[in-house]
């Protein structure tokens, strides 16, 4: 019988070895990456760039696109085997200019890490008035994706990696108002509508790709500190939720609960290259490991059901297809 993660039907613990303050050092200890390609995308800062660095010092030849080429140059100066091309995720026609660059230059992809993401931003909208949290952290990995297939069909045998977030629990996906054109903006909801759409991506593409020999995965890195993520967020956002005294200080007890970057990155590069995954996709990973189910909405931690919802994914392949403007026919 044919496996699918469709409704969370491969959601369990393989005994990886790992955990959450495993890193992404000790993931690829022993794993040769010379003549694989890959491209991490926001990989200039956080956990992205600690990704890069891991990929690039097992062999791996890395590609940076970073809508900041300086700022890229400037954080990766010191990492061989590393390529920077310029990239804004939120435009249709910069990701179009990117793909055709690359697939044009007859190169395999081996793994693609869809890393870059925003998070506590208000609500903005892109040129096609699209939600930015939305068109970033989703549209722009599904259109990259799409127009990167015919180099990871080349590669025989390919990864297509999904940051996403616990944060998934935020939000199921509304499919009647995705863009807040006229339900009530909270940047939470956003955020978690996105991550969401990761994960339907990520379990609907596996089911597609998996034949060309190309497998995908979602994530979620943990509660990371040192990223960028949090630079506009609203500090009484913070003092509400309980990270933050009165004068905005982190509160001893959550600094101490963040994961560090090579922690927060572990799991995404254990996605990347764990021979534990061989045989497996379009699973949601969590603590370097298969998440489990978690259907109480209450409770922090594994995976939503609705988050890999069959219906719910093949429904959101097709509003995306909508509105990117194109139909990406994995075949």
């Amino acid at each position: 019988m044919e496996q699918t993660n469709y409704n969370g039907a491969l959601q369990r613990a393989l005994g990886s070895g790992f955990g959450a303050k495993s890193t992404a050092a000790e993931v690829i200890r022993g794993i040769d990456l010379k003549g694989k390609v890959a491209i991490v995308t926001g990989g200039n800062s956080g956990i992205g760039l600690e990704t890069v660095r891991t990929l690039a010092g097992a062999g791996a030849q890395v590609i940076v696109p970073a809508r900041n080429v300086e700022k890229a140059r400037a954080n990766l100066k010191d990492l061989d085997r590393v390529e920077i091309h310029a990239l804004d995720i939120m435009s249709p026609e910069s990701i179009d200019a990117f793909a055709e660059s690359f697939v044009n230059s007859g190169s395999a992809l081996h793994l693609l890490v869809n890393n870059a993401g925003i998070m506590w931003v208000p609500l903005r909208r892109d040129g096609r008035g699209y939600e930015s949290q939305l068109a970033t952290n989703y549209l722009g990995m599904f259109h990259l994706t799409a127009k990167l297939w015919p180099a990871l069909k080349k590669a025989k045998g390919a990864r297509v990696v999904n940051v996403s977030s616990g944060g998934h629990q935020f939000s199921d996906f509304d499919f009647e108002d995705p863009n807040f054109n006229t339900r009530l903006y909270e940047t939470l909801l956003g955020y978690g509508q996105s991550k969401t759409a990761v994960n339907l991506f990520s379990v609907e593409f596996d089911y597609r790709a998996k034949t060309h020999g190309v497998r995908s995965y979602s994530l979620c890195p943990g509660a990371v500190g040192g990223t960028d993520l949090s630079r506009e967020a609203p500090m009484d956002l913070f003092q509400k939720l309980g990270y933050c005294d009165a004068e905005g200080n982190i509160l001893p007890e959550v600094a101490a609960s963040l994961k560090t970057l090579p922690q927060g990155a572990s799991t995404t590069v254990w996605c990347a290259v764990s021979p534990m995954l061989d045989h497996i996709g379009g699973v949601y990973c969590e603590n370097t490991d298969v998440a489990d189910l978690s259907a109480d909405l209450a409770m922090i931690g594994g995976v939503k059901t609705y988050s890999l919802d069959r219906g719910n994914a093949l429904k959101l392949w097709e509003l995306s297809e909508e509105l990117l403007g194109f139909d990406f026919d994995v075949n």
